[in-house]
């Protein structure tokens, strides 16, 4: 009688995933490192441990999903500027709207995580949960090529061209509307303090508009500090 082959470890549950994301993977390692952590290979790989994390396909998945979603609103707002489509494409795959692709994907259950990460809640940040939806993106993309994650894509983002307010200002480009209808300078945003690890870092930010006292936020990447940073001082002067 012939016996199967036993399966890895870390395949357990990747079936519903593959079903999840609408995709079956020729090799699963690709899966598998885009799931996986700094947090959880530093201490056995180390100086190599970011190339044994998502890291890379992070990178690669990046520049994939600003291709794609560039594409589909191109052909989806025939009429629009480049400004309306750069902030449309911003809206689509910041940090935000990733991490909600990814809870989406349910990627957070999968990922694997140093003790301390799963500790401190890290299956449900999103600064981590957008890097995921990025990195599992590029391992369908080497896995299968360009349709194949151009169909994951489809699959998760075009729902979001047509929801209300996806085209929507960012506190960022409200405050700079706000600031110059008033003939002020652009607003300037000074890092205050960092802390935390590499992994995991908090940034202070400072918005600063001449005549206003200064509004301070923090949060776990410089772009999302500034958001909030933003989103509070229009807060005040319009509250």
């Amino acid at each position: 009688m012939t016996r199967s082959k036993a399966r890895p470890a870390d395949d357990i549950g990747l079936d519903a995933l593959e079903e999840a994301l609408g995709h079956s993977f020729a090799d699963r390692a690709h899966l598998r490192l885009a799931l996986t952590h700094i947090s959880s290979v530093t201490e056995v790989q180390g100086s190599r441990a970011r190339v044994r994390s998502y890291q890379r396909l992070e990178f690669l998945g990046d520049h994939v999903l600003g291709l794609v979603v560039s594409d589909m609103l191109y052909r989806a707002y025939p009429h629009a500027e480049e400004g309306e489509l750069s902030r449309r494409l911003a809206d689509l795959v910041c940090e935000d709207a990733c991490a909600e692709v990814a809870r989406a994907m349910g990627l957070g259950p999968h990922l694997r995580l140093g003790a301390g990460e799963e500790r401190s809640g890290g299956r449900d940040r999103s600064t981590i949960l957008a890097d995921v939806a990025e990195a599992v993106l590029a391992a369908v993309y080497l896995d299968a090529g360009f349709p194949a994650a151009e169909a994951l894509i489809e699959r998760f983002w075009r729902p979001r061209l047509a929801t209300p307010g996806s085209s929507a200002r960012d506190p960022k480009t409200a405050l700079q509307e706000w600031a110059q209808g008033r003939g002020l300078p652009p607003p300037h945003y000074r890092l205050v303090d960092r802390s935390g690890p590499d992994h995991n870092p908090e940034f202070r930010i400072a918005v600063e508009v001449p005549g206003y006292e200064p509004v301070e936020a923090t949060g776990t990447s410089k772009q999302n500090a500034q958001k909030t940073a933003a989103a509070a001082f229009l807060e005040r002067v319009t509250s």
